[in-house]
């Protein structure tokens, strides 16, 4: 057998990658729904992630339960997660977590989703590049070649990735899920190419509510950026020099 360089390696290794790519896109996953590279072809044609942009999310804390409620009820009718036969192993994508300070008794309950890091641990442990980050921050899990090892849920430190157990039904065309896989928010990755806010965003603000904010943290004028500017927030595990996208108010 003849020895191979590392450079060499790593074009048969991407060759590989394409070629279980470009089968796995034939596949359908469900009646008149098409296994699709989420990342890729969930944009419009022609249009490309944009490397000065830094998508992320303020959640101001300091709002009413019944909000969070509404987040993730929108989550679910615009991804078509939930509704499973197990509620204990049921995909979640994003969940309310209830914190209380020892010392003064104060709590909070805010909602927990993937955080988009700057540098995602998801990433680092992917044995197959299934887990990826677009130039924009965003990070997804491309379902052509998720083998479902969830080294990446192991790794998160926000439990913020789900393993579906179960056949899937009800699949929304622009996010194909697959028995078998990993998933987890994808900021609505959908509609961000297209110029539009996340569902949860869009269903609190129909209701009157800014306890989510989302925008270009790397653009000094967007609401964001001054918004994280003027106040402080927080963001989860910080020591761990992650860098989430995700910043908390009132925590």
């Amino acid at each position: 057998m003849t020895d191979r360089s590392p450079t060499e390696e790593q074009n048969v290794d991407l060759a590989r990658r394409r070629l279980l790519a470009g089968a796995a896109a034939a596949v359908a996953v469900a009646p008149g729904v098409m296994l699709v590279a989420t990342g890729a072809s969930a944009r419009p044609k022609g249009v490309a992630a944009d490397a000065n942009k830094r998508w992320g999310m303020l959640i101001d804390t300091r709002t009413e339960l019944s909000d969070w409620d509404t987040a993730i009820d929108a989550c679910k009718t615009e991804q078509g997660w939930g509704g499973g036969n197990n509620p204990a192993t049921d995909p979640q994508w994003i969940r309310k977590v209830a914190i209380r300070n020892k010392s003064t008794g104060a709590q909070a309950t805010f909602p927990v989703m993937c955080q988009h890091c700057e540098n995602p641990p998801c990433v680092d442990v992917c044995p197959t590049g299934a887990s990826m980050q677009r130039v924009d921050g965003i990070v997804l899990v491309d379902k052509h070649i998720c083998i479902g090892c969830r080294y990446c849920m192991m790794a998160c430190p926000y439990s913020a990735r789900s393993f579906v157990h179960e056949p899937v039904h009800n699949q929304r065309p622009h996010m194909p899920r697959g028995m078998g896989t990993v998933e987890s928010c994808t900021m609505c990755v959908h509609r961000v190419d297209k110029g539009q806010q996340p569902a949860c965003v869009e269903a609190l603000q129909a209701k009157g509510s800014n306890a989510i904010m989302f925008g270009d943290l790397n653009d000094p004028k967007s609401e964001i950026s001054r918004a994280v500017s003027a106040h402080v927030t927080r963001r989860i595990r910080e020591d761990l020099g992650v860098q989430p996208s995700v910043h908390y108010q009132g925590i």
